[in-house]
């Protein structure tokens, strides 16, 4: 577990020198991540400790949420005058990502159709 543990903070590390380094537009986690998943791409697999570990942070993700909150309630005065764009900000990022989602399940549903008529082709 700990081994798996430095493992994710590693890549979290990576990704926020190469964000720093390079000034990119992008938090250093998500690079991390995009690291991350591009080593458990070549590797064509998840190691079981490493599954087991971010299985127990994902077991425990709401605990993280409580910063989040406090840090809402210190700028509640501000919040209250500017909830108008926040609002707007948030329908607009909702709405997004659902139709993000809706364009890859679409994509992803129809290569997976074209995959299967190969497969079927070659066997049949």
């Amino acid at each position: 577990m700990l081994a798996s543990l430095t493992a994710l903070l590693l890549c979290q590390l990576l990704g926020e020198g190469v964000v720093r380094l390079l000034a990119l537009p992008v938090p250093g986690p998500v690079l991390g991540l995009a690291f991350l998943l591009a080593f458990l791409a070549v590797r064509r697999a998840v190691p079981g400790p490493l599954n087991q570990t971010a299985g127990g942070l994902l077991h425990h993700l709401s605990l993280l949420f409580v910063p989040a909150g406090v840090g809402v309630l210190q700028h509640l005065q501000r919040i209250s005058a500017e909830w108008l764009a926040i609002a707007a900000a948030l329908l607009v990022s909702a709405v997004a990502t659902i139709v993000v989602t809706a364009v890859v399940m679409r994509a992803m549903i129809r290569l997976m159709k074209l995959d299967e008529a190969a497969e079927e082709e070659k066997a049949g």
